[in-house]
């Protein structure tokens, strides 16, 4: 029988880039900052206490290899290795290396995850590295994601106000994070008003291109003690699902559920024994990309039944002061989406949050959150948790 994660791996250290335009400073720089931070925090000297180091990058020019952070940090002789999983990139680093420490491979690893890519030109993310179906062109980012809406509105009479309203959740939360690309609230207006980008997206309903990176440093609890005391949290759980890269084309898709999703949350809950995640757990992450993969993703966390998305936004549960807040840190609306440092970033913002020490919104009594990783055309997904241990 499988072994489960929960509570045999600890967070000790976090280190987190301030997210945005990054012209005087490149992939390398950004990595040896939020590296550095994270081994300050945990109390522990780079290249005497690290054993291994798992780094995410999506794209080349961000970096090749386990050369993407070997070279700039000068941790050689040691394993060091790229993930890249599209946006999933990040928490599958971090999955990956949490598996090396409860196996007891390594005392004492890190993960971390960075993008460079605003000085590459061009506009949105670019799709060089996908690979095309052979007869039918890729859609753009926010193309993979308008239909979705467009049927939640007739099946479930969702509106472009529900949307909105996650848009403007997520930048009054975000508007007080110092690390956020995106520091202003809006209002309904505003996204409703917005140039439209792809129907019914507008402008304030996508996330904005972005640069940073992130690193988490993981130990074991016993470990972890004599680092840092109590200041500390633990894995409870981290699942990765991967389904087909061209969902549209089954005949059975109907942009009412994420497959990856669902079963990416499935295996987590069970890893970390979670029957009912909205009664026992207290907040979440999750990847805002556009304003619908929010609703959609309260629905394939769980949070509650299909359809039903909406009410929560409408009801204020998922705001910063309601039962049960999701995306506390401003989301990847704020945030932006420097591919390979988002999900570890994630992972990062759930040891704050239930370490009582997040920066910009802390959710009240947090003791244990998800964050949920959503990676290519709905297709790739990740999910992690986090809490206090025991």
């Amino acid at each position: 029988m499988p072994e489960s994660l929960r509570d045999k791996v600890a967070i000790i250290g976090t280190g987190i880039t301030k997210f945005g335009e990054h012209w005087e400073e490149d992939a390398g720089d950004l990595i040896v900052d939020a590296v550095y931070d994270a081994c300050k925090e945990a109390n522990i000297d780079l290249r005497k206490d690290t054993d291994a180091l798992w780094v995410s990058t999506l794209y080349d020019w961000s970096g090749m290899s386990g050369w993407a952070a070997a070279e700039p940090l000068k941790l050689f002789g040691k394993p060091v290795t790229r993930v890249e999983n599209q946006c999933a990139s990040g928490m599958d680093a971090v999955r990956n290396a949490a598996y090396a420490v409860a196996a007891h491979r390594y005392d004492i690893v890190i993960a971390c995850g960075v993008e460079k890519v605003l000085d590459q030109g061009g506009r949105g993310l670019s799709q060089e590295i996908l690979y095309w179906h052979p007869s039918l062109p890729w859609q753009s980012a926010p193309a993979y994601f308008a239909p979705c809406a467009i049927r939640a509105f007739k099946e479930w009479g969702w509106t472009r106000e529900d949307l909105a309203k996650v848009a403007v959740k997520n930048h009054q939360n975000g508007a007080k994070h110092p690390k956020a690309h995106f520091r202003r609230e809006i209002t309904i207006e505003t996204v409703l008003n917005a140039p439209m980008i792809s129907y019914p997206l507008t402008l304030f309903d996508c996330c904005a291109l972005s640069e940073g990176a992130a690193a988490v440093v993981l130990t074991r609890p016993e470990i972890a003690k004599r680092l840092v005391g109590d200041n500390y949290a633990t894995i409870k759980g981290m699942a990765l699902a991967v389904e087909t890269q061209w969902p549209y084309f089954k005949p059975g898709w109907t942009g009412l559920s994420f497959a990856a999703t669902v079963r990416a949350a499935e295996d987590a809950y069970k890893e970390a024994g979670i029957t009912n995640p909205r009664q026992e757990l207290d907040f979440g992450i999750v990847h805002d990309c556009f304003t619908i993969t929010e609703l959609m993703t309260y629905q394939d966390m769980k949070l509650c039944k299909p359809g039903e998305g909406a009410e929560l936004i409408r009801a204020g549960v998922t705001a910063i002061n309601g039962d049960f807040p999701i995306n506390p840190d401003g989301g990847l609306k704020c945030f932006g989406h420097p591919v390979g440092a988002t999900g570890v970033r994630m992972i990062a913002e759930l040891t704050k949050q239930v370490l009582g020490r997040a920066e910009g919104c802390q959710v009240k009594d947090a003791k244990m959150g998800f964050a949920h990783n959503l990676g290519g055309p709905q297709a790739i997904a990740a999910v992690g948790i986090v809490g206090k241990p025991g």
